[in-house]
């Protein structure tokens, strides 16, 4: 388990705590998922190898943020992470995305792909855009009829191997 404090409020009384757990209930956050804006789907054509979960809950056990870390085609990737809109900008997300990470590079991962539709958090940790003709042909994106019409994420990776990674463009 992580604890974990709002970046800058240590020294704050009021300051929320949260704990990030290893959580085998894939099924429990794709709701929390779905509530906070991430798409799933019932028909993925894709198969997905999940190889560990986490789920951030606060002082009284609410969940406030999760992340999964997956296996498309012999690469890992963020198969999902969100936090809840009332604990963002407080470190919680740069966390639950550290722990994916260093949890691809002790499995001998050489990077994280995933599909972002908050860019500029990802590229702040050192994730880069990688080109459609670049990316990984597994992320549905590409053919949904939505791409590029009504939603615009980008295929991102981290920008270099996994065992330089420090959170840090």
């Amino acid at each position: 388990m992580v604890k974990v404090t709002e970046q800058g409020a240590e020294d704050r009384k009021d300051a929320p705590s949260f704990v990030i757990a290893a959580t085998e209930d894939y099924e429990g956050l794709v709701p929390f998922f779905i509530e906070n804006g991430l798409e799933f789907s019932e028909e993925d054509e894709t198969p997905t190898d999940i190889v560990k979960c986490w789920s951030a809950k606060d002082g009284r056990g609410v969940l406030v943020g999760g992340c999964v870390l997956a296996r498309r085609e012999g690469e890992f990737i963020c198969d999902g992470i969100a936090v809840s809109p009332d604990f963002r900008a407080g470190g919680l997300g740069k966390r639950l995305l550290d722990v994916l990470v260093a949890e691809a590079a002790a499995r001998g991962g050489a990077h994280v792909y995933l599909v972002a539709r908050a860019p500029k958090f990802f590229a702040k940790y050192g994730f880069v855009a990688v080109e459609r003709k670049d990316a990984p042909k597994f992320f549905e994106c590409f053919t949904c009829p939505q791409y590029v019409k009504t939603c615009f994420p980008e295929v991102m990776k981290t920008n270099r191997n996994l065992g330089s990674y420090s959170g840090r463009a």
